[in-house]
């Protein structure tokens, strides 16, 4: 059975409800328990979600009060659609504080555009920046931005809003820069930042460092990873002589530059690709911790982006209505959060999906979590 103090209704409940009173007929909690409950089960539509509530009504009833029926869909839509997404996702980062106290490890940040969200006569779909803990395998929070290009102010916007002291924040070449910098370590963290032409000066100060700083100033770590039909080799290169820096005033606490490179072989091809990277940190130069954490940082784009689209439909998904896309984009982080916090069964995310949906004990113990 459900725990008493479980989690998931907490949320639900302290969700103001914006209604008028006498169309309050279902309340928020049993709205949104009904909804996280579906989609951890396979629900992608407010039809989806209608359907699960119907076909679970005797299992639900058990723990959220249904004496005036499952909600409609259009109940549903109306709900997530009118709900402010500020305010949820507010309630959102509470519930993630809430279920770990301890955040560790890198908190990797990066944006994704919900392409099914693009309005008619709107060429702009909506863009969320998200952060990811990859220690604890958990989406921290998320703030919206309208296009790609405003993940610069976004940024610093959820840096406020995340308790990330001690932590290392790793982010693409889009935030590199001066004042995200500083706000990550207002935070009390450190900070591991992508760099690439858009800092043009920058870019090449680094790579004229790596070209005539001495070898024997260069510390290194050779790491051979293999799998899925390629061997990749990484090689972190470090160097905490910055003289070749000219700005280097301008980035608070800046020690090291870091250089990364990449060779895969692809076993069915043969095929070679190389590619080469490059960082700055306040980090103390250690190349294997700092390889580490830069490698850290995809769990983003493997763990959560794509966990999203392959498992959960979300750039397939046609919520366009006032704030439906923000809003239902939350309750699929916090299920996916659900579904990979739950040990007890090895399966994929979709093979847990689909296991809650055939077993209620099974669905009982992620709701748990």
């Amino acid at each position: 059975m459900i725990k008493r103090d479980n989690k998931i209704l907490k949320f639900a409940h302290s969700l103001p409800d914006f209604r008028m009173n006498r169309k309050k007929i279902h309340s928020s909690e049993t709205i949104v328990f009904i909804t996280i409950a579906a989609v951890i089960c396979g629900a992608d539509t407010w039809d989806d979600i209608e359907e699960f509530g119907i076909m679970k009504k005797e299992f639900l009833k058990e723990i959220i009060d249904l004496k005036h029926g499952i909600p409609s869909h259009d109940t549903i839509n109306r709900f997530f659609s009118g709900l402010k997404s500020g305010i949820f996702e507010k309630h959102f980062l509470s519930w993630v504080q809430d279920i770990c106290k301890n955040i560790k490890g890198v908190v990797a940040i990066d944006g994704k555009t919900i392409r099914g969200s693009r309005k008619e006569g709107n060429k702009s779909a909506i863009h969320m920046v998200s952060a990811f803990a990859s220690a604890n395998n958990l989406v921290l929070g998320q703030i919206k931005t309208d296009q790609k290009s405003n993940e610069i102010t976004a940024i610093p916007e959820l840096l406020k809003i995340l308790d990330i002291e001690g932590c290392t924040v790793t982010i693409d070449a889009m935030g590199c820069q001066t004042k995200i910098a500083e706000s990550i370590l207002e935070q009390k963290a450190d900070y591991i930042l992508a760099v690439k032409e858009n800092q043009k000066e920058l870019y090449s100060n680094i790579i004229d460092s790596f070209r005539f700083i001495s070898v024997k100033k260069q510390k290194k770590f050779e790491d051979i990873d293999s799998g899925h039909g390629r061997v990749e080799t990484r090689i972190c290169t470090v160097i905490d002589d910055l003289n070749h820096i000219t700005k280097l005033g301008s980035w608070k606490n800046l020690k090291t530059i870091v250089k990364i490179d990449s060779e895969r072989f692809i076993k069915a091809t043969s095929a070679i690709q190389k590619e080469t990277r490059y960082y700055i940190s306040n980090l103390e130069a250690n190349p294997q911790l700092i390889g580490l954490m830069i490698r850290n940082h995809w769990c983003i784009e493997n763990k959560l982006h794509w966990q999203l689209d392959v498992s959960f439909n979300e750039d397939k998904s046609r919520k366009r209505y006032l704030n439906a896309a923000e809003n239902f984009s939350v309750i699929l982080r916090m299920a996916l959060n659900l579904i990979k916090n739950e040990k007890s069964s090895k399966r994929s995310v979709r093979g847990k999906r689909l296991k809650a949906g055939w077993d209620n004990q099974y669905l009982l113990s992620v709701l748990n979590f």
